[in-house]
C-alpha cells in the first residue's frame, strides 16, 4: 500500500508539470512573437497578459463550487481536467492569433482578450482545485511539505517547457508555432487527466464538508468566513505585501545590472538563472528539512530577513561597483525568496479546511495575483519616477530596492499578528468533525 500511495504522489505531480508547461508557451513564447514579429504595441501585449490576472478573482468563486458541489461524486478531479482542457483551448486560441499578421484592430483586441480571458479561466480552475485537492490529500506536516514539492514540480515545468518549446521554435515559422501550441495543449490535458484520476480521498468527513459547504450560500460565506475573519484579512495583506516585496524587481534587476554595474547582455540574462537556482534549491531543502525543524512561520520569517538584506546589499553593490558581490547576491535573493515562499505556501494550506479548501486557496491565489500584479506595476513606476525627476540610475533603482525592504518589513510585522487556529474557518471544521464523531 505505501508503493502506491508513493507512486500516486508522484503521479499527482505531473499536474505542476503541465501547469509550468503553460505558463512557459505563453510567458515565454507569445510575448515576444506578438512584440518583435507582429510588431504589436507592448502596451497591448501587456495589457492581453493581465487578463489571466484581471479575472484572478474568479477562483473564489470556482473553490466555493468545488467544496460543495461535487460532479460525479468527485470535488476536484472533474473541475481539475476541465480547467485542463480549457487552458489547452486558451493557448490554441492565443497562439492563432499571435501566428496571423494583423494591425492593431478592434477585432484584434477582442479576440485577443477572450484567448487570454479562456486560458485565464482554465488557469484559475485547474491550479487552483489542484491545490484544494493537495490540501485534502495530506494532514500534519506532510501537507506544507507537500504543496512546497509540488511548487518546485511547476518551476521544473517552466524550465523543462522553456527548454522544448525553445527548440522546437529555433526557427520560427507560424505553421511551427500552432503545430507546437496544439501539442502543447494536448500534452497539458493527458498530464492533468493522469495525475487527477484516482486521487480524491472518499470518506464521511469529506462527505459531510461538501454538504456542509453548499448549506450556505456564496455571498454568505464571503462576508462570515471571509470578510468577516481578521486572521484571513492578515494573510491576505500578507501574502501581498510579501509578493510585492520580493518581486516588484522581477523585470527591473537586468536593466539595474546594465545601467549601474555596466554588465554585458550575457552577464545580466544569466542573473535569471542565479536566482532561479537560487529559488530551486531553497525549496527543495525547505520540503526536505526546514518545514518540519523550523515550522512554516519560522521558514518565511527567515526567508523575509534574508530577503531585507539582499535588497540593502544590493543598494551598498551599486554603491561600490562590484559585479561579483552583485551576482552573488542574486543568488541569495532566491534562497530568500525560496524561503518566504516555501513559508508562505505552508501557511497558506494550513489554514485551509476540507470544508473551504476551494474557497480560501481562491482567495489566496488572488493575493498572488494582485501581489504580483501590483509588484511588477509599482516597480516599473517607481523606477521610471524617480530617473525622470533626477537623471540618476542608482537612485531610481535604489528606491525601488528600498521600498521592497519597506514591504517586507511590513510582511514580517503581520507574521506576528497571524494565528491560523484561531480562524472561523478552523472554528467551522471543528465543529464538523466533532459532529460525524458524534454521528458514529
Amino acid at each position: 500500500m505505501k508503493i502506491i500511495r508513493y507512486l500516486n504522489n508522484a503521479r499527482l505531480a505531473l499536474f505542476s508539470i503541465a501547469y509550468g508547461l503553460s505558463g512557459a508557451l505563453i510567458g515565454g513564447t507569445l510575448n515576444r512573437i506578438m512584440i518583435a514579429e507582429l510588431a504589436l504595441p507592448a502596451s497591448l501585449v501587456a495589457f492581453f497578459f493581465a487578463v489571466p490576472l484581471l479575472i484572478s478573482p474568479v477562483r473564489v468563486w470556482l473553490g466555493y463550487r468545488s467544496d460543495g458541489y461535487p460532479i460525479f461524486g468527485k470535488r476536484r478531479e472533474p473541475y481539475i481536467i476541465f480547467g485542463a482542457l480549457v487552458i489547452g483551448l486558451g493557448i490554441v486560441a492565443s497562439s492563432n492569433i499571435a501566428a496571423q499578421p494583423a494591425k492593431v484592430s478592434a477585432l484584434l483586441v477582442l479576440s485577443g482578450s477572450l484567448s487570454f480571458m479562456l486560458y485565464g479561466l482554465g488557469r484559475n480552475l485547474a491550479h487552483n482545485t489542484y491545490q484544494a485537492l493537495v490540501s485534502d490529500r495530506y494532514t500534519g506536516t506532510y501537507r506544507t511539505r507537500a504543496i512546497t514539492f509540488y511548487e518546485v514540480a511547476t518551476l521544473l515545468g517552466s524550465v523543462m517547457g522553456a527548454g522544448f518549446i525553445g527548440k522546437a521554435l529555433e526557427t520560427y515559422e507560424p505553421a511551427k508555432l500552432i503545430s507546437v501550441a496544439t501539442g502543447v495543449a494536448v500534452a497539458i490535458f493527458l498530464l492533468a487527466t493522469f495525475a487527477a484520476l484516482g486521487q480524491e480521498p472518499k470518506n464521511q468527513i469529506v462527505e459531510a464538508a461538501s454538504e456542509q459547504a453548499r448549506k450556505m450560500p456564496f455571498q454568505q460565506v464571503l462576508r462570515e468566513v471571509v470578510f468577516a475573519d481578521p486572521q484571513v484579512r492578515i494573510l491576505f495583506t500578507l501574502v501581498i505585501f510579501t509578493f510585492i516585496g520580493t518581486l516588484a524587481q522581477d523585470a527591473l534587476l537586468e536593466p539595474y545590472g546594465a545601467l549601474v554595474l555596466g554588465m554585458s547582455v550575457g552577464d545580466t540574462t544569466r542573473l535569471t538563472m542565479y536566482w532561479g537556482l537560487g529559488v530551486l534549491a531553497s525549496m527543495l531543502i525547505s520540503g526536505l528539512f526546514l518545514i518540519k525543524w523550523l515550522g512554516f512561520m519560522k521558514l518565511m520569517r527567515t526567508g523575509i530577513i534574508a530577503s531585507i538584506l539582499v535588497f540593502i546589499g544590493l543598494i551598498v553593490t551599486g554603491l561600490m561597483g562590484n559585479v561579483g558581490i552583485f551576482k552573488s547576491l542574486v543568488f541569495v535573493m532566491g534562497l530568500g525568496t525560496g524561503l518566504a515562499g516555501a513559508g508562505m505556501l505552508s501557511s497558506i494550506i494550513s489554514f485551509t479546511t476540507p470544508i473551504r479548501a476551494g474557497m480560501l486557496m481562491g482567495v489566496w491565489g488572488v493575493a498572488n495575483m494582485v501581489g504580483h500584479a501590483v509588484g511588477n506595476l509599482t516597480g516599473g513606476i517607481l523606477v521610471d519616477s524617480v530617473r525622470l525627476a533626477t537623471g540618476d540610475a542608482f537612485l531610481a533603482y535604489s528606491s525601488l530596492f528600498a521600498m521592497e525592504a519597506v514591504m517586507l518589513g511590513v510582511a514580517l510585522y503581520l507574521s506576528t499578528k497571524l494565528d491560523v487556529s484561531t480562524s472561523r474557518a478552523h472554528t467551522e471544521e471543528i465543529e464538523i468533525l466533532a459532529a460525524v464523531a458524534a454521528a458514529d
